[in-house]
């Protein structure tokens, strides 16, 4: 994976630093932010709720913005995103009123933990990167990326000890608001590195940033063959590409669903059942970010060698055995031990996954690629913590988990059986250099 790393561009690497700076306040948060409101007095169902909603507007966002910035651009797109999170982080650390804290929860995708993405524009954010990375190398590089939001999301979760120290200074909720400058500060910064990040103009008439490297005509013949001369052949590929989207949206709805069940309330999980605080939740996920910064480098070191999806489904499945087996420990230390595991082996692959979703079409439709795979996991996702918080409050721990491997299972299942063929195969060395 060294050689992509060396071939990055100034640009990629802003936007992977911006990655950095973000993820460290959604770390913070995604330890804390549900412990505050429990604090406050919210109910396991209206923490759900209110998880559910910014998810859905989250989802409709994606939808609308990433294939918009295929003809518009990225960078303005994702500066307006970071002001919003500068604002929402700015309504939270004031004041605890439920219908603003509620507005900055769902504007600023509080407690969601997406490893340092942009939220809804997370799409762009990706495409962005792709426009400026050769194809052969988004195994690695998107790899790296997310394993670069993964470590910031563990130094965030490091500060969201805190709370457990400030307790005689700042009593109750009052000792959580300080995680929210930790955002704040994060969003800032990365409005720094947007900034100062370099946007090729888009050509007119076409969807591909002027002056950008194409894919070298290797890669093109792997992933993506160029269409014989004529409008039909154009049609043809490109009901080609629409086949392989439908296929991923319906697949990726499984794992949306799993994934909601469990992970967005995974600290309050442990809250209720464990009853332990943020001053030993935080190292907890503090390790398993770390952890799963690391695999995701080791994903990126696999997909070079035995392809995307052979990556994927082997982590995947050990990461569903350890899932089931985690609401069955008896202590705490081996219900963390195995939730710091199965992270690493569940999430590890986010990068490659993206990698593989972006690949499936031409360069011109990237943000609509981008958009489809993270819309169809957000918005079967948003049902997930609406029902885990219904369980919860009716003492039934362990059933969101039980049922997390049902749905996760199925996924699994299907992603190998559709995508083996459509794999990203394993760069060959090249000495071509992104722009």
């Amino acid at each position: 994976m060294a050689a992509p790393i060396r071939r990055l561009s100034p640009t990629a690497r802003r936007l992977i630093g911006a990655r950095a700076a973000r993820s460290m306040g959604q770390g913070a948060l995604v330890v804390d932010f549900t412990l505050y409101l429990n604090t406050l007095g919210w109910s396991g169902a209206s923490i759900g709720a209110l998880l559910m909603a910014s998810l859905l507007l989250g989802a409709t966002l994606t939808l609308v913005f990433g294939p918009l910035s295929d003809r518009l651009g990225r960078k303005a797109f994702l500066i307006a995103y970071e002001v919003l999170q500068v604002v929402a982080a700015g309504l939270a650390l004031a004041s605890s009123e439920p219908a603003l804290l509620a507005t900055a929860a769902i504007l600023g995708s509080f407690g969601l933990g997406v490893t340092g993405a942009a939220g809804p524009f997370g799409p762009v954010e990706q495409a962005w990167l792709a426009d400026s990375v050769r194809r052969q190398d988004f195994g690695s590089v998107y790899s790296l990326n997310a394993a670069i939001g993964f470590f910031g999301m563990c130094a965030g979760a490091c500060f969201a000890m805190t709370p457990g120290f400030l307790h005689p200074w700042l009593p109750g909720a009052l000792a959580y608001r300080p995680i929210f400058a930790v955002a704040l500060v994060g969003s800032l910064v990365t409005l720094l590195l947007l900034a100062w990040a370099r946007e090729a103009p888009r050509k007119a008439g076409s969807e591909r940033p002027a002056g950008t490297t194409a894919p070298t005509a290797a890669a093109e013949a792997q992933l993506d063959p160029p269409p014989a001369a004529g409008n039909e052949a154009d049609a043809a590929l490109r009901r080609r590409e629409n086949g392989l989207l439908a296929r991923l949206v319906a697949i990726n709805g499984l794992n949306g669903v799993g994934i909601g069940l469990v992970g967005p309330l995974i600290a309050y999980w442990f809250a209720l059942h464990f009853g332990v605080g943020p001053a030993r939740i935080g190292p907890v996920l503090a390790v398993a970010f770390a952890l799963t910064g690391l695999a995701s480098l080791g994903t990126g070191w696999l997909t070079a060698r035995m392809g995307v999806i052979q990556a994927v489904v082997w982590m995947r499945l050990v990461g569903l055995v350890l899932l089931v087996l985690l609401p069955l420990s008896p202590t705490y230390g081996i219900a963390a031990t195995l939730y710091v595991l199965r992270s690493a082996f569940n999430r590890g692959t986010v990068g490659a996954r993206q990698a593989l979703s972006l690949s499936l079409v031409n360069p011109r439709r990237q943000g609509l690629a981008a958009s489809l795979n993270t819309i169809s996991m957000q918005i079967p996702r948003a049902v997930g913590p609406a029902i885990a918080g219904l369980f919860f409050d009716a003492g039934m721990l362990a059933f969101p988990f039980f049922l997390s491997a049902v749905f996760q299972g199925g996924y699994l299942l299907a992603y190998q059986r559709t995508f083996r063929a459509f794999s990203p195969r394993p760069p060959r060395a090249s000495t071509g250099v992104a722009t």
